[in-house]
């Protein structure tokens, strides 16, 4: 009985043993599978496709880890351990900020969650490509204020002046780059509207009839429970069950760095109703348009100083 029971204790061990060293062996082998697929994504990609100047002095093919991590508001040293398969963890809202910095297609999107293990929080949603013409048409657009939005109300892709028009959209985290987050929680946001209460009411309308179709699902849901948890404000508006539709209409706009601007919102559709957009705001006179110019002038010098300190900081590396 005794050597029955040691016997099969023996036997017992060895198969966990090598359960727990598949599993490792596993694990292992998807980090190194992540880390590689990362590589070859950021080495495709140019600098220009994402908005971001190239400098003189660029040997790395496609963006350098710095830019992905910029991108993604997450850190350079974080990120270059993901991409040395280093056994770290990722959330699926860092993975979100990734597949959009790396301009990763749907297929691709699903490929990066499973090689990290993580669900997807949208995955009965379609995630809308930015692609390079679409953010060529963007920039083509300047001084005139444009961004994708989904009907989520999260901002895809913006060009510069828009980035400027309400707060500095580059410097938040991606996941904090959504219209009701920022009317809600963001200072500067809100202090840029001149109608902040009928504003807060007609977008907590407009989420309210969007989301009668995405009631299930995962990134809605954390999206609503967000705000709820953030905002007091948004939690009475929220419970009168208002819906208001997605027309447009004219906004006074508070610039912190220009001041007074009079824009007309559009809602150009890339597709169904419900899905994508590209979001324009026309300036409707000559001061607003002036003012908007102005804007764009400001953005520009900043790039420009911006892009000279960084080849400074690599001619003295």
């Amino acid at each position: 009985m005794t050597l029955d029971t040691a016997g099969t204790a023996g036997t017992s061990g060895a198969a966990g043993t090598g359960a727990a060293g598949g599993a490792a062996r596993d694990t292992d082998v998807r980090r190194h599978e992540l880390a590689a697929f990362l590589r070859s994504r950021r080495e495709r990609i140019s600098p220009e496709q994402v908005g971001l100047p190239r400098g003189r002095r660029r040997r790395t093919p496609g963006l350098r880890r710095e830019e992905v991590a910029q991108l993604s508001a997450v850190g350079v040293t974080w990120y270059t351990w993901l991409e040395q398969a280093r056994p770290i963890q990722v959330s699926p809202q860092v993975l979100d900020a990734l597949a959009g910095a790396l301009l990763l297609d749907p297929t691709e999107r699903t490929h990066l969650f499973s090689l990290a293990g993580q669900s997807d929080p949208h995955p009965e949603t379609p995630c809308p490509t930015v692609t390079p013409s679409l953010r060529a048409l963007l920039d083509q657009l300047e001084p005139i204020p444009a961004a994708v939005q989904n009907s989520r109300y999260d901002f895809l892709a913006h060009n510069r002046t828009f980035g400027r028009l309400f707060c500095d959209l580059d410097a938040l985290p991606r996941e904090e780059r959504n219209s009701l987050w920022l009317a809600f929680t963001n200072a500067e946001f809100r202090a840029a509207v001149t109608d902040l209460p009928e504003v807060l009411r007609a977008l907590a309308g407009k989420l309210r009839a969007a989301m009668a179709e995405h009631l299930a699902e995962p990134a809605w849901k954390a999206l609503l429970q967000r705000l709820e948890e953030a905002s007091p404000e948004f939690r009475e508006i929220w419970a009168r069950h208002d819906v208001v539709d997605q027309s447009g209409r004219v906004k006074l706009i508070d610039n912190a760095h220009v001041g007074l601007l009079r824009l007309e919102h559009n809602n150009l559709w890339l597709g169904p109703a419900a899905g994508p957009r590209l979001v324009t705001y026309v300036p409707v006179d000559e001061a607003s348009r002036a003012g908007i110019e102005r804007l764009q002038a400001l953005v520009r010098a900043e790039e420009t100083a911006r892009a000279r300190q960084g080849e400074d900081a690599l001619a003295v590396a």
